[in-house]
């Protein structure tokens, strides 16, 4: 795991609650590679390092982030959290969890207070690309160029889809 994957300083924070949601979160860092848009990943638990979640989030946007996102497994308590001490737009992801398959881990990231907000994604892999998709988007509003890389993307997603069922 990189602190960022450009020379560039990150703009995009992605926060996971342990190592092991590394696997699943790895794909808002590949989109994000893809896209060219410079993030810093870190393990900041809610429940377990809660004055490093405080630091992170409290500092996030003086240190130039622009976009978190979050995921979490189980009770998934660090988006609403660190929504709650941010500015900045936070995206949740819900790590699928061993019992319940990431149901849990949605109910409690998505049913945020109101004044709160979390911008919630699909449990697992899917949920995570789509984090870092939608943090370019957001990014993209105030920079053209991302924008154009971003329009790229997607034509190449439409490009790649066959118009019939036969090769």
């Amino acid at each position: 795991m990189s602190d960022t994957t450009t020379e560039n300083a990150p703009v995009v924070g992605i926060i996971m609650g342990s190592r092991s949601d590394w696997p699943t979160m790895t794909h808002a860092a590949e989109a994000l590679d893809q896209l060219g848009v410079p993030y810093e990943a870190k393990v900041v638990s809610a429940h377990r390092t809660p004055q490093r979640l405080y630091d992170y989030a409290a500092s996030a946007k003086s240190r130039g982030l622009r976009v978190i996102i979050a995921g979490a497994g189980g009770a998934a308590h660090l988006p609403g959290m660190a929504a709650s001490m941010t500015p900045l737009p936070v995206l949740g992801v819900p790590v699928e969890s061993a019992a319940l398959k990431g149901q849990d881990s949605l109910l409690s990231i998505v049913q945020m207070p109101g004044g709160i907000p979390v911008g919630t994604l699909a449990i697992g892999k899917a949920g995570a690309k789509n984090a870092g998709l939608l943090a370019a988007a957001i990014l993209a509003t105030s920079d053209d160029t991302l924008a154009a890389r971003l329009d790229a993307f997607r034509a190449a997603q439409t490009d790649g889809v066959p118009e019939t069922v036969e090769d």
